[in-house]
């Protein structure tokens, strides 16, 4: 078994203790969706084991899930239905590529903003997945109600996101109507979520920034 098989095989056993019969179904079937997708090189192990265990926190909710689906030309990370509602999750780790060592900042912004813009038109709820290690650079205009984006944000968010996304580029119509609605805080080492309103996580991020 090579490590990826073991941890994930890890993972779910942990995750599987306590859970009634149809959430292990359910998970056993993510976790060896997310084998096969390792097997063809699509998937790596510190973000699998993130949607296996936020796979699980929308399994307890009451949504039926699926992982690495396509959706309107996009590829979630999480998708989640129940009844009529969609939701979308995507799992961010905080990794920064070597070709982006001199403007990390900057990059994690446009890539967030494009995430939530790109990502948070294609479900009635959409959500980010982060460690608990990472602070997300999430602009704050995106926090706001669409109603209250002023013209100037929308000017901001489309140049922000073109510096580093413009295959393709998100519209003004798509900057206009994102939403995101929570954020997951995904300890892979307790398997277990917390739910953190945006506007909050903002707040907080600003106590942290401002004492260092």
């Amino acid at each position: 078994m090579n490590k990826f098989d073991r941890d994930i095989e890890i993972l779910a056993t942990r995750l599987n203790r306590n859970a009634d019969k149809e959430t292990k179904k359910k998970l056993n079937v993510l976790r060896d969706k997310l084998t096969r997708l390792h097997e063809e090189n699509v998937v790596k192990i510190n973000h699998s084991v993130m949607e296996l265990v936020c796979a699980k926190h929308l399994i307890l909710k009451g949504y039926e899930v699926d992982l690495e689906r396509p959706v309107d030309g996009l590829i979630c990370d999480l998708y989640g239905v129940k009844g009529l509602g969609s939701h979308i999750v995507e799992v961010e780790t905080g990794f920064i590529p070597p070709s982006h060592a001199l403007d990390p900042a900057n990059y994690r912004k446009s890539r967030i903003a494009s995430k939530i813009i790109r990502y948070g038109n294609h479900s009635d709820k959409f959500a980010l997945g982060v460690p608990p290690y990472y602070m997300l650079q999430i602009p704050d205009s995106l926090v706001k109600p669409p109603r209250d984006r002023t013209p100037e944000d929308l000017r901001y968010l489309k140049t922000l996101c073109d510096l580093y996304y413009k295959n393709p580029p998100v519209s003004f119509d798509e900057i206009r109507n994102a939403r995101i609605h929570v954020i997951y805080i995904i300890n892979v080492d307790e398997v277990a979520i917390r739910e953190v309103d945006p506007a909050t996580y903002l707040k907080k991020r600003a106590i942290f920034s401002s004492a260092t």
